[in-house]
């Protein structure tokens, strides 16, 4: 068994750095829009079982990151003249967020029989964690992109207010 110099964890820390250093957060502020999409989507008509939201939630954000990485690959990048595995993996996981944005909702329906919730409660609270989750992003992004506090608070207030949009198209189509 080969043990790891302190070489090799100053490559894998320095390659952390770097992921962090050219992450986007896009994928998770529209993963978390299209989560409360989904909640909002799957009460329109009438309470949904657990199990199917939670399947829903979580298959849109995988559908939508397959997507999402097709167009890169073959809309944003067809001016390559060859696709790699590398290329096709950054790819893969640069998109990722969008799948990742799904997990929190999902999880919040997962656990809303422990906290007593009837299922109308469950969707209220898939749609607070996923319109949370978008806040999160979005201020996540301003502050790695080395945004004052100011900015990121009027950033996580903008989506604040898109989240807010999306709850009221939820009382409007039904309650």
């Amino acid at each position: 068994m080969r043990r790891r110099s302190k070489a090799d964890g100053s490559v894998a820390r320095a390659r952390v750095a770097e992921r962090r250093a050219r992450a986007d957060y896009t994928g998770g502020v529209y993963g978390s829009l299209l989560a409360a999409s989904v909640v909002v989507g799957a009460g329109a008509h009438g309470p949904v079982p657990r199990g199917e939201l939670m399947l829903l939630l979580m298959s849109t954000g995988v559908v939508f990151w397959i997507a999402h990485v097709h167009a890169q690959l073959f809309g944003a990048r067809l001016a390559q003249p060859r696709l790699d595995r590398a290329t096709v993996l950054h790819v893969c996981r640069d998109e990722w967020p969008i799948v990742k944005a799904a997990v929190p909702p999902t999880a919040a329906v997962a656990v809303s029989p422990l906290l007593g919730l009837d299922l109308r409660g469950t969707v209220w609270l898939a749609l607070s964690v996923s319109v949370a989750g978008q806040m999160g992003w979005s201020a996540a992004a301003a502050r790695h992109a080395g945004a004052s506090w100011r900015l990121v608070a009027v950033s996580a207030t903008i989506n604040l207010l898109i989240g807010l949009l999306i709850i009221v198209f939820k009382i409007a189509v039904k309650d």
